[in-house]
């Protein structure tokens, strides 16, 4: 049996609480799942003391079992110093302007960094 520690969602519309569960993989997202092992709510500010509520013993021994966290929940445990933090890829250049945009720029930084010099040159 495959095992996930995953988010699973409660509260009202609009008004999210989520759960952070131990479930079979094959489960619905919030359906029948083993363990409870802490909670999450995104409405609280980043710096409260309830945002974020971990049952570190449970969560250390699913994850010696075994299990696996989801991708929000692997920052949530590095954050929080229970695994180590997951190495993240480099963004691609695709946004980057083009080779000859990126030289246009270059010689306007370099023409605007020369005015201000003999700005500053004739100013004394």
């Amino acid at each position: 049996m495959a095992l996930k520690i995953r988010l699973a969602r409660g509260g009202a519309k609009k008004r999210p609480f989520y759960r952070i569960v131990v479930a079979d993989a094959r489960c619905p997202r919030d359906g029948r799942f083993i363990e409870k092992v802490g909670t999450y709510n995104p409405l609280l500010p980043t710096d409260h003391a309830e945002r974020i509520l971990l049952n570190v013993e449970a969560i250390q021994k699913w994850l010696a079992v075994g299990a696996q966290p989801t991708d929000r929940l692997v920052r949530v445990f590095a954050d929080k110093g229970l695994i180590a933090a997951p190495v993240r890829a480099e963004q691609t250049k695709k946004s980057q302007p083009k080779a000859k945009a990126q030289q246009r720029a270059k010689e306007e930084a370099e023409r605007a960094a020369a005015a201000a010099a003999e700005a500053e040159s004739a100013a004394e």
